[in-house]
């Protein structure tokens, strides 16, 4: 396929919005319980609330970009029935007022304690809503996964991996973020979000490097026979249908050599999960958030190649037809 650098961009950005928003309400989590130190909700949960919604509207805004006709993108959500797409149109929005609620309310001070046990644990409002934020997340990721697992006919993301991989990857950046944040706002969970965005990073790995190994021993189902309905033995192709560029020419291949491809790939792998983890490693024990941030942009980056990639790997049965001659 084609990659679409909004669509890139889209589920880039959406993802550390995601990530940082689990990262938020795990450190509150852990806080309510009395496993991690109480922080000031206002200096830290609710401006990182606000931190993860940036980028949940910059990936709202990347969306818009791939759109024939923007003022029609409303309609995208009346086949939540049966369409992954819908689904992801009405949940994005739903996670990100869920996200302004939360970020609000702890700006505010608007956070009641509804319940304490008797060992010190809180149930806080912002919990609550906070929990309904999580499974909008979650939700999101699934969503946004399926969009592209469900395609049967593209072998290469007809896979639970890639649902998988769209939570552990943006859920790593998310953490990375968060770390970095925490860095200069609450010290003392640096070292939390730090050894999770690791941990997550390492999961990321294994499991992206499961589809790559996966998706190279795929047999094609389709062939030249299939594509265009003839059971001939030999058949010859002198043309690709067109005298000119088409959508089927321009957008169901990316145009590049399997060489750059390969280089994708490797380098895609170095920036996610080796050369993040290493600079997380040093930013966590020298506590300089200049790595932190460092690493986070090292990742980014990589996963800019990584969703590039994603999408070009997958080979559209029609450029059995198409894209040669």
């Amino acid at each position: 396929m084609n990659p679409a650098f909004s669509v890139i961009f889209l589920t880039t950005l959406i993802g550390v919005g995601q990530g940082m928003f689990l990262a938020l309400f795990t450190g509150q989590s852990y806080s309510a319980v009395e496993l991690l130190p109480s922080e000031d909700s206002t200096g830290f949960y609710g401006t990182g609330a606000l931190i993860a919604l940036a980028f949940l509207v910059l990936g709202l805004i990347a969306s818009v970009f791939h759109l024939g006709r923007p003022e029609r993108a409303w309609r995208a959500a009346a086949m939540w029935r049966t369409s992954w797409l819908s689904r992801e149109v009405i949940v994005l929005p739903a996670l990100m007022f869920l996200v302004f609620v939360y970020a609000v309310m702890h700006l505010f001070g608007w956070d009641t304690v509804l319940f304490t046990t008797k060992s010190g644990a809180r149930l806080q409002l912002t919990l609550i809503v906070g929990t309904l934020g999580m499974l909008a997340t979650f939700g999101l990721f699934i969503a946004t996964g399926m969009i592209y697992a469900c395609l049967k006919f593209l072998q290469e993301w007809n896979s639970p991996l890639t649902v998988i991989n769209y939570i552990l990857l943006g859920t790593a950046s998310g953490f990375l973020l968060a770390t970095a944040f925490a860095n200069t706002n609450a010290p003392e969970l640096m070292r939390f979000y730090g050894i999770w965005a690791i941990i997550i990073t390492v999961a990321g790995f294994i499991t992206r490097s499961a589809s790559l190994i996966r998706n190279a021993r795929l047999k094609a189902k389709s062939t030249i026979q299939t594509a265009l309905g003839i059971r001939h033995n030999k058949i010859r192709q002198k043309a690709m249908g067109f005298m000119g560029g088409s959508v089927n020419t321009r957008d169901f291949s990316h145009h590049m050599t399997a060489t750059f491809l390969k280089s994708i790939k490797w380098i895609f792998l170095l920036l996610v999960f080796v050369l993040p983890v290493a600079f997380l490693w040093e930013g966590i024990e020298t506590a300089n958030t200049a790595i932190l941030l460092t690493a986070f942009i090292i990742q980014y980056i990589g996963l800019l190649g990584e969703r590039w990639f994603f999408f070009a790997q997958a080979n559209h049965p029609q450029n059995l037809y198409y894209q040669t001659v």
